[in-house]
């Protein structure tokens, strides 16, 4: 008999096929876990930001985008494993598929017990994965990274595509320096790896919408030769979020 998991664990399903969710959504409640579903990537989106699964079974052909974006989608701010289950066995699109962000790979037609045995590893190697939270907040500045918004001082900040992901990267290794080149890897890829001048450029332009004082560095400091560092939140900013995921502070954002 399947052990019940100690507490429930919500798995979100998105497949364009009812009878595909319909055979996962009784495979997965009768082993007593939580199940939501969207029919499309947009949706798929949306339920991942209101009710943050603790993974997530993908279908790459959707009809509004591909799994593949979802999947790059998700992984920008969902540290919980991400499942592909496809028709397409090509060793090509498993390959794009994990390259992506996804965990694993499983294809249709699938046993419910070999789908069940993935999960399980699944969930088992992301037990002691710390994700940081979509949210992360610094003083009055606030970077939703599920959103892609920017807050400071409750009023919103219009940054470029590519100032949020020089930002959302910064964020989310908040306390930490992030080198030079994983920043231009991250943001522009490998061949921009050594052009220091444009992440300089955008940097400044980063600082000049979101610090108080011009040429200051509240937020994001330079470290000379190195990179640059988030911010780290002070203790308080820290646990007023992690009360509010407990339920003993305010009721939590989505997100």
């Amino acid at each position: 008999m399947n052990a019940i998991p100690e507490r429930p664990t919500r798995v979100l399903v998105v497949d364009d096929e009812e009878q595909i969710r319909r055979a996962l959504r009784s495979i997965l409640r009768t082993r007593h876990y939580t199940v939501d579903e969207a029919a499309g990537g947009e949706a798929a989106l949306v339920a991942a930001i209101d009710h943050p699964p603790d993974l997530v079974i993908l279908d790459l052909m959707l009809p509004d985008m591909s799994g593949i974006e979802v999947c790059r989608e998700l992984r920008a701010w969902l540290a919980a494993p991400i499942l592909v289950l496809s028709v397409r066995a090509e060793e090509e699109d498993k390959v794009r598929a994990l390259d992506e962000g996804a965990d694993d790979y499983l294809t249709k037609p699938f046993s419910a017990g070999e789908l069940l045995a993935r999960i399980r590893a699944l969930l088992r190697r992301a037990a002691d994965r710390y994700a940081p939270p979509p949210i992360l907040t610094t003083g009055d500045l606030t970077v939703d990274i599920a959103r892609r918004s920017v807050t400071l001082a409750g009023d919103a900040v219009a940054l470029t595509p590519t100032e949020f992901d020089i930002l959302a990267l910064l964020a989310r290794n908040a306390g930490c320096v992030v080198t030079h080149k994983t920043i231009l890897e991250a943001v522009w890829g490998p061949e921009w790896s050594e052009d220091r001048q444009t992440l300089r450029a955008h940097v400044s332009n980063l600082r000049r919408k979101i610090e108080r004082r011009p040429g200051g560095q509240r937020y994001v400091i330079t470290e000379p030769g190195v990179g640059f560092r988030f911010t780290e939140p002070l203790a308080h900013e820290r646990g007023g979020r992690e009360d509010a995921a407990d339920g003993r502070g305010a009721a939590p954002a989505k997100g």
